[in-house]
This record gives C-alpha cells, structure tokens and sequence, in this order.
C-alpha cells in the first residue's frame, strides 16, 4: 500500500486493487484495507470506499473532527472524484454526461442495474482523454455515488469497462479486473481550509492495460 500524504488530521492512500476497503460479506475472514491500516497506524475514520477492485486514491481521517468536516464535504458533493478506465469500443464522442437511474443489488451476481422507475438519480461527466482503434482511455467524474455507478453507465452507453464480465465486456488477458482507477480527488482540508488535490500513480497491470491503446496510435 502506498500512502500519499499524511499529517495529524488526515491521510492519503493509494488503494490497491483486489483488497475490500471493509469486511466483506462473502469472505469475512478475508484481508481488508481498514484493519491492515489499523494495526500498523491505529485507529482510522473511513469516509467514504472504493469497490474491492478498483485502486486508487482515498482519503480517511484520523480524528473525529476531520471525519466530521469530510462528511459533511462528501454528503454535499463538494469533493471533486476523478476515475480514468478504459473501455471496450470507441464512443463517437468526445464528453458526454449521463443520468441513468440506478438500482443495485439486483440478483443472484448483485448487479446494479439502469432502472428508469425505481432506481436512483444518479450522473457521471465523460471525456476521452486517449484514443485507440478499438479502446479508450475515459475520464470519469461521478456527481453521484451509486454502487458501480461508472461501470453501469459506462456498460449502458455501450462502452463497457475493459475486463468487467459482470457489465457484459469480454473476457481479457489484458487486465484481470475492471479497468477502473480513482485518479484524484479534491476537497477541503479540515484543518487549513485549503482546497488540496490528491492524485493516485496507475498500478502496473493498468499502466499494462493502456498499452492496447498506444498500439494503436
């Protein structure tokens, strides 16, 4: 694991792909991010999780304060969350923003689901950040926090996640995961009140991924 920043009042960290940010239900003797962290640093805040396969940037709080302060930053949609993926096909457009409601745990595979009567509003801003022949390189921007809410847009555009066979893309030696990083993230810090910006290296087999599209170029 490799922090990116740390001080009294908060601390950064790159999360690597493949470990729950929590217990998960399934294997709840499993490794998880929170108590590998705790038993090294002692007690820690979560605010807010990334998907057990997703790396990348994310903050926690070591004091009650600051848990407070990012809360309230999380549940008023002021933190900036930056993703890059990669897709399956190339969409024709250069950014889009797309608001299909969303409902999860549906299922046998607890897949979310687009659900134009029941589900949640919820809304991701798009942009091709690279282009290959038959891949992209996609920054991500959800304004709302639904369970696999970039994965779930993406597969309903019709650009699916490069490796998420649950979200219907086919089966890849390039990456065995969904092809989803948490780049950045930006908020206020809770003790200056300074806006700070956190951003997360790609892992190796996503840095590995990308090169189908430099291929191509």
């Amino acid at each position: 694991m490799q922090i990116i920043h740390s001080d009294d009042h908060i601390m950064i960290l790159n999360k690597p792909a493949g470990l729950p940010v929590l217990p998960d239900g399934w294997q709840p003797d499993a490794p998880y991010l929170v108590k590998l962290l705790e038993e090294e640093l002692g007690k820690i805040f979560v605010v807010h999780r990334l998907d057990k396969f997703t790396s990348g940037v994310m903050v926690f709080a070591k004091t009650a304060e600051a848990h407070r302060s990012l809360n309230i930053q999380f549940e008023k949609h002021t933190i900036e969350k930056v993703y890059h993926a990669i897709t399956v096909g190339t969409p024709p457009w250069d950014e889009k923003t797309t608001k299909f409601p969303l409902r999860a745990n549906v299922g046998h595979k607890h897949r979310t689901m687009v659900d134009n009567r029941n589900g949640l509003r919820s809304e991701t801003r798009l942009k091709v950040l690279k282009r290959g022949q038959a891949n992209v390189l996609l920054e991500a921007m959800p304004m709302t926090g639904r369970t696999h809410q970039i994965r779930v847009h993406a597969y309903a555009l019709g650009y699916p996640l490069l490796g998420d066979v649950l979200y219907s893309a086919p089966e890849t030696d390039l990456i065995a995961r969904p092809a989803l990083h948490a780049y950045s993230l930006t908020f206020t810090h809770p003790e200056t009140n300074e806006q700070v910006t956190f951003t997360a290296p790609y892992p190796y087999d996503f840095k590995d991924a990308l090169k189908i599209i430099r291929a191509s170029e």
